[in-house]
């Protein structure tokens, strides 16, 4: 029997299955409480690999698991915790189109170990879709905090604007970057700590055990080809020699290696690895080297300003220098300190106002950046982002995720009103490292949770905006929306009353694919009526043109009308109070028709909730057991409206 963290008074239901997004320093944290707390049937995805970097912080990985996915070797260390336990790892981005409304809705509640802003974006869309609670996390250095979304009841994960962050975790340095900030990072706090820094005294020689029956020939290949490549770079003297050798390692042999990793790549642009031959070739014509001296870049002329973006060329060469200058300082302050009978290992710290280590750094990052198709940044750009890095600290990720558990738990046994939002804090004025509060109430302004999500079934090959227009007619003054309505796309302006020129092409036509939201708002916005959020499922088998699954999304929840109600009445009242009230003298508010019975009770009045299925009352009822409008036409499973 499995040691557990669950108490018999709140045992987690075997059936509770739960979906964690990322494997990284909180969720592997995160994985090992959840089964040792009950949670049996997990689901985990992560798109990264495990990085000698990871070892010191993300301790399910040991030196054997290097360049594995993060996902599959969380899923089977805390296995072993608890054999009971099934986790089902996906080596994959949150953001791939398999992971559809469908495929969420399988879980009961979902927690986020995330690191990026996009990744915490998408999916908290997708549980606001699919009405599946969201525990919410995230660290920075020593400050932690933990709330839970849930839909019309909590405020969602963009209620709250987020500025573009100045600061990155260093789990954001990943083997797929997609921002420069990327880039810079890796230059930064790999690249140049691995050949300037002084090395740890435990560091072993060789980070890849026996391969056993079950690894991979050629993937265990890869890997010891890669550990020689490094251990070479780590015992290389020459100063003239290192930057073409480092080069050659980390912008063609480990980008031919990623390439070997199609996955990775289904559904983004491949890498290109750089040919060092070619590129000097091109730094030769253009004067940037010569055969015989690198000469130092001319930071005075124009070309060279810390203004100006530089080209691959110049990159190349600035790097070469930059690796042969700093080569030289490292040797030399190890034979000043083996003069002096001191310790022979000593490494260069970065400094972003060191002229050698932010060229290096510049060089290196713009370099990677041509190689995943990143834009290139000037030096003085580079300068400005290099020291905003927030290290990872283990125990911080250890208590936050702690926390989570303690959130997900409460969800499962059917007890939400006990969620509450925690911080955690170091150094404040009061001693206390917990801070709690009550979760915040969905904000009135947030473009995110402040409408109606609808799945809508369509053939993007033959359907047209026209069509979709009219699959919605029916429910339009239900709604709200009027007749005149406006079509959006990610920002773009697909159609409204005075732009009807994309009115009779197909949705494929006008960029709307598979998995997207679609936003169906009035042109005169109404404060009392949300927008819709369409969300595409494109399907070349769909027999007609649009087809709304599920219609009875379209109608507010009566916990969100009746504020927005009393807050209309409220408004009227102020306008003409007498009129107002008489003609709502017999009007109730709540219609007694077409009301699902199952919908119908509370959740307080039936004493506690019992451990069967404890989320499927949760999903379907709010803890303060307002019930749901449905519309009178609900028994069709699916509406069609055709011309």
């Amino acid at each position: 029997m499995p040691l557990t963290l669950a108490t018999t008074a709140e045992l987690v239901p075997d059936t509770t299955r739960v979906l964690v997004v990322g494997a990284g320093g909180i969720g592997c944290e995160l994985l090992k409480n959840l089964v040792l707390s009950g949670f049996l049937r997990i689901d985990v995805v992560d798109l990264d690999t495990i990085d000698l970097s990871n070892l010191n912080r993300q301790f399910l990985f040991q030196k054997q698991h290097i360049s594995q996915p993060k996902a599959t070797v969380a899923a089977q260390a805390v296995q072993r915790f608890n054999p009971q336990a099934s986790v089902v790892a996906h080596h994959a981005n949150i953001k791939d189109p398999q992971y559809d409304a469908a495929w969420f809705a399988q879980f009961d509640l979902v927690l986020n170990a995330l690191d990026n802003l996009d990744a915490r974006r998408h999916v908290n869309r997708m549980c606001l879709l699919t009405n599946r609670p969201l525990v919410e996390s995230g660290t920075a250095g020593y400050l932690g905090q933990v709330t839970v979304i849930r839909q019309g009841f909590t405020e969602c994960f963009d209620c709250q604007p987020k500025p573009t962050p100045k600061t990155f975790p260093i789990c954001t340095i990943r083997s797929t970057p997609s921002a420069p900030i990327h880039c810079i990072v890796w230059a930064k706090d790999y690249l140049f700590t691995q050949m300037f820094a002084a090395k740890a005294e435990d560091d072993d020689d060789d980070a890849i055990a026996a391969p056993s029956a079950s690894d991979d020939p050629a993937e265990i290949q890869l890997l010891h080809l890669e550990a020689s490549a490094l251990k070479q770079l780590q015992t290389l003297a020459s100063p003239e020699t290192l930057g073409p050798t480092v080069f050659t390692k980390v912008f063609t042999e480990d980008i031919a290696r990623l390439l070997t990793m199609d996955e990775m790549w289904a559904n983004k642009p491949k890498p290109e690895p750089l040919d060092l031959a070619t590129l000097y070739r091109q730094a030769l014509d253009q004067d940037y080297v010569d055969h015989a001296v690198l000469e130092p870049p001319a930071f005075h002329t124009p070309a060279w300003s810390d203004q100006q973006v530089w080209s691959v060329a110049q990159n190349l060469h600035a790097f070469l220098y930059s690796t042969s200058i700093l080569a030289r300082r490292c040797h030399a302050l190890t034979q000043a300190n083996t003069e002096a009978d001191l310790a022979p290992t000593v490494g260069l710290t970065f400094d972003k106002d060191d002229d050698d280590c932010l060229t290096f750094v510049t060089a290196a990052a713009n370099l990677r950046a041509q190689v995943f198709h990143i834009d290139a940044k000037s030096r003085f750009d580079v300068k400005a982002m290099a020291g905003n890095i927030i290290p990872a600290i283990a125990t911080t990720n250890a208590i936050v995720a702690g926390l989570m558990v303690i959130q997900a738990t409460h969800l499962a046994t059917g007890h939400p009103d006990r969620c509450q939002t925690t911080y955690l804090a170091k150094g404040t004025n009061r001693p206390r490292l917990f801070y709690n509060e009550q979760l915040a109430t969905p904000s009135t302004q947030c473009v995110v949770c402040q409408r109606r999500y609808v799945t809508m079934h369509t053939n993007l090959e033959c359907a047209t905006l026209r069509d979709l227009l009219t699959a919605l007619k029916p429910y339009r003054h239900a709604l709200g929306l009027g007749d005149d309505l406006v079509i959006e796309e990610g920002g773009r302006l697909l159609y409204d009353p005075d732009f009807d020129d994309n009115l009779d092409r197909p949705l494929a036509n006008v960029g709307i694919c598979q998995h997207t939201f679609v936003t169906v708002a009035a042109e005169e916005p109404d404060p009392w009526h949300w927008p819709l959020s369409l969300y595409i499922i494109g399907s070349t088998d769909q027999p007609m043109p649009v087809a709304i699954k599920e219609p009875e999304q379209l109608a507010m929840p009566l916990h969100v009308k009746q504020p927005l109600e009393s807050q209309k009445r409220k408004a009227e009242d102020q306008l003409s109070p007498d009129t107002t009230k008489i003609a709502r003298a017999d009007q109730p508010l709540v219609p007694t028709n077409g009301i699902s019975s199952a919908m119908a009770g509370t959740a307080d009045d039936s004493g506690p909730h019992t451990l069967t299925k404890p989320l499927e009352n949760l999903m379907t009822q709010p803890a303060d057991s307002h019930p749901v409008e449905i519309p009178s036409d609900n028994d069709d499973d699916t509406v069609t409206i055709l011309d």
